[in-house]
């Protein structure tokens, strides 16, 4: 379901712009069809109560929004709440940005890539006030580990910047990609019960795939990385109807490039060599944890500026992958110019 917000009148936008840090529009028209998936995809892992809102904008029905932004084309338009918002003129798209109910920057044109950097860079803004960075612990508690940190190396979770995550093809009724790296332990294993799908309020704190069983995930860090070793966890739900066929499975074939610049497209990701490939077996996950443990070459994981991971099937015969959590273990390096992400190297996927 979708999270965006649909303006009701003039009064209503102002009170969403007047309750949230950053607004994201979602503007359906021709020039806009492209761009509309990432919308969705913004609006599915970005909303935050009073922070982040998405919403759109009926041109044609609230001619009183479009005045007061010199929105003059009988196109429908979308403007989100509290940060950007999309407008449209008689020919392309304009976006603008709005932060604290004023305007910051504009964009024009259907352009998904800047849309997302400006959006993920407001969002980073508003979840840095009063929150603390990834894998730290929320409380007191220290974080929680499914498997033993191999000697010698460290959790180095906490270098992953929030702000950059992509995961492509997942369901929009579950987490995001931040949910991937909580630092709590999953739901799943502290009741003891894992379900395909959350019950009422209950806490939605893992990831499955969508359309079908592949995920396409995008990790940048906050600074170059020695990755040595990836935990992830899975915790499949048991079937208990014979006939059920959404059962979510465990990741079974994985794909890791690293230094990439941003999210590999699927049919992309086909045609470029993994930095490594990898095959998990039912005896590679902890039977309590549900967690795999999985050590990287690490000879190819020198300098890392970014991951991206591609999971291409299942361990089964479902249509669905589900990931509770993912922590990664290695050495930190210098710190990089946050936004930057550099190719680093000239090996295949590097």
């Amino acid at each position: 379901m979708s999270k965006t917000v649909l303006v009701s009148s003039a009064s209503h936008f102002s009170q969403l712009l007047s309750t949230s840090k950053i607004v994201v529009t979602d503007y359906w028209c021709g020039p806009c069809k492209a761009i509309a998936p990432i919308y969705e995809q913004l609006s599915a892992q970005l909303s935050r109560p009073q922070k982040i809102t998405f919403a759109k904008v009926d041109t044609e029905r609230q001619k009183e929004v479009a005045q007061t932004y010199s929105i003059t084309s009988s196109a429908r338009t979308t403007v989100p709440v509290g940060g950007l918002v999309s407008l449209t003129g008689n020919r392309l798209p304009t976006f603008m940005i709005f932060k604290n109910q004023h305007v910051v920057s504009t964009i024009r044109g259907a352009d998904p890539r800047k849309l997302s950097e400006v959006v993920k860079k407001l969002a980073a803004e508003a979840d840095s006030e009063g929150s603390g960075g990834f894998g730290e612990p929320s409380s007191a508690n220290a974080a929680w580990f499914g498997t033993s940190l191999p000697k010698g190396y460290e959790d180095v979770t906490d270098q992953v910047d929030a702000r950059g995550l992509d995961l492509l093809n997942s369901d929009s009724n579950l987490g995001t990609a931040r949910t991937l790296f909580d630092s709590s332990k999953p739901t799943a294993l502290t009741t003891g019960k894992a379900k395909a799908e959350p019950e009422g309020g209950e806490k939605k704190d893992w990831v499955a795939s969508d359309t079908d069983e592949q995920l396409m995930l995008f990790i940048p860090f906050q600074s170059t990385l020695k990755v040595h070793t990836l935990h992830i966890t899975s915790v499949p739900p048991k079937d208990t109807d014979p006939e059920a066929d959404d059962i979510p499975m465990r990741p079974k074939t994985i794909q890791l490039y690293t230094n990439r610049a941003h999210v590999l497209g699927f049919e992309e990701a086909e045609d470029i060599p993994a930095t490594q490939s990898i095959t998990l077996q039912q005896q590679d996950w902890d039977s309590t944890t549900a967690t795999a443990k999985v050590e990287l070459r690490y000879v190819k994981f020198q300098n890392v500026s970014s991951l991206v991971l591609f999971v291409l099937d299942g361990d089964g015969d479902g249509e669905r992958v589900r990931i509770d959590r993912l922590r990664i273990v290695g050495e930190k390096g210098s710190k990089r110019e946050l936004g930057k992400l550099e190719k680093i190297g000239d090996e295949p996927g590097e």
